[in-house]
């Protein structure tokens, strides 16, 4: 079970597994594997994982990392941010553009331009997605990217900027906005199969 202890070998074999319990599903179900809508259904499975991705994040740095983050001492966060945060918002952007990215596709392979029963609920949904990711890519990283420089740089002994609190001020609060707007997202996309 050592590859329980590195994520990345984590990931392949939930990759692994899941290609040998599909086998082992189509053999049940006695669907054969040129009749299953391939595209679509890997495109909702991408949609899924990078979203769950995305959103996990995004409640992680709302819920606890934003409260655990104010209550260390300045010497403190110049140990725990250049370490935790690139990472943290590397996963968290790739997972909010592979969502939108993988939805946008989907919404088109399913609906096209004739729309549909449900269709109209996610696309509310998606455009609160496209609205949440624009913040990531337009507000949330260039500021957290600028904090990200400044403690790197303080904990080399140069002084952070005064700009640094504006930086985490206006980062949090288009986090917060992301983390309202998820609510009513997620139950959009939830209820196109529902709202007909």
């Amino acid at each position: 079970m050592k590859f329980l202890e590195d994520p990345m070998q984590t990931i392949g074999a939930g990759f692994a597994l899941t290609a040998v319990l599909m086998v082992g599903y189509l053999g049940m179900a006695g669907v054969g594997a040129g009749e299953a809508d391939w595209a679509g259904l890997l495109l909702r499975w991408v949609h899924f994982l990078a979203g769950i991705t995305w959103i996990g994040l995004l409640y992680f740095f709302n819920l606890i990392n934003a409260a655990f983050l104010k209550s260390l001492d300045g010497p403190t966060k110049n140990i725990v941010i250049p370490k935790l945060m690139p990472a943290a918002l590397n996963w968290f952007r790739y997972g909010a553009t592979v969502t939108v990215l993988a939805g946008i596709l989907l919404y088109a392979k399913t609906y096209g331009m004739q729309g549909g029963a449900g269709a109209t609920a996610l696309m509310i949904g998606g455009l609160l997605g496209i609205i949440m990711m624009a913040n990531v890519h337009a507000i949330i990283w260039p500021n957290q990217k600028k904090i990200i420089a400044a403690v790197t740089a303080a904990a080399q002994g140069t002084p952070a900027p005064a700009e640094m609190a504006q930086w985490g001020r206006t980062a949090l609060l288009a986090s917060r906005v992301n983390f309202m707007l998820s609510i009513p997202m997620l139950l959009f996309m939830a209820a196109g199969s529902h709202l007909k």
